[in-house]
């Protein structure tokens, strides 16, 4: 991989015996011959923050994003952690569109081999607004309801979001600081980036892109779906509280080990690449 950066071709290159630190370079190589997103497949989640700590250093201009695997075992009767999810939606919204320059998408066998929400379910799940334009406030709490948003007094960790009169605070996925909403009426007045520690405004921006935080949507076909493919499962579902909450729209620990019953299919990391991306595994 040394010499003159060529485009690369379709096929599969084997390299050994590269010292922890240099596998870095040879990604970044990578990076620049393939002009367009590499995906580098970690053995675990320690090896995968080294990467990014070294890509850090050999890399700094290089976009990089991360897509981790849930902390939890699968039918677990816990959520995989807030953070995580939001950081796993993220990505799975950076990607959903296309993303033609160069970069490097991080995860771990474990995130890899696990299914994903289908693309065209990420595009339609957006709530976009721009300043000068209407928002309708209902709408918009509909939003955060359906898409695992979670009210809170103050916002302090992605998907956290609060409404008080006209101003709404939310931190949307993959978001370094949350934004702030000012409305007058349904017209989106301002739109601010701020400090949740000292509530200070700082840059302003002209669009809002929220993409759902839960890979599990709790909208009206959602919910139906999830009823009927349970039936269908299990039979009549008696008193089971997952089949209760889900029912009535409310969130369940551990209702994310069942994503298959609410969307219509599901894909996984490397269907949100384009064709012939370039794989990294380590």
């Amino acid at each position: 991989m040394s010499g003159k950066s060529q485009p690369l071709t379709p096929g599969r290159v084997v390299i050994g015996g590269a010292p922890e630190g240099f596998d870095a370079i040879l990604l970044q190589r990578l990076v620049e011959r393939a002009r367009g997103p590499v995906l580098h497949v970690a053995r675990d989640d320690a090896r995968l923050a080294a990467m990014e700590t070294a890509l850090g250093v050999v890399a700094p201009g290089t976009p990089v994003f991360r897509f981790p695997a849930w902390d939890c075992l699968p039918y677990d009767r816990l959520s995989p952690n807030p953070v995580l999810a939001a950081e796993r939606l993220a990505a799975l919204a950076q990607f959903a569109e296309g993303f033609d320059r160069p970069c490097v998408l991080l995860t771990t066998v474990n995130a890899a081999s696990q299914r994903t929400p289908p693309r065209d379910w990420i595009r339609r799940s957006r709530f976009v607004a721009e300043v000068g334009g209407r928002v309708d406030e209902k709408r918009l709490a509909a939003f955060f309801a359906e898409n695992g948003y979670a009210r809170a007094g103050a916002v302090a960790e992605p998907g956290d979001y609060a409404i008080r009169g006209g101003v709404v605070d939310v931190f949307p996925p993959g978001a370094e600081k949350p934004l702030r909403l000012d409305l007058f009426g349904d017209v989106l007045e301002g739109l601010k980036q701020f400090d949740p520690e000292t509530q200070r405004s700082e840059a302003k921006l002209q669009r809002l892109e929220l993409a759902p935080i839960s890979e599990t949507p709790l909208t009206p076909d959602a919910i139906l779906r999830f009823r009927q493919r349970y039936r269908e499962a299990f039979g009549a579902p008696g008193d089971d509280p997952l089949y209760e909450a889900v029912s009535e729209g409310r969130r369940h620990q551990g209702m994310e080990h069942w994503l298959a019953f609410f969307h219509d299919s599901l894909e996984t990391i490397f269907d949100y690449l384009p064709e012939n991306a370039p794989i990294s595994l380590d």
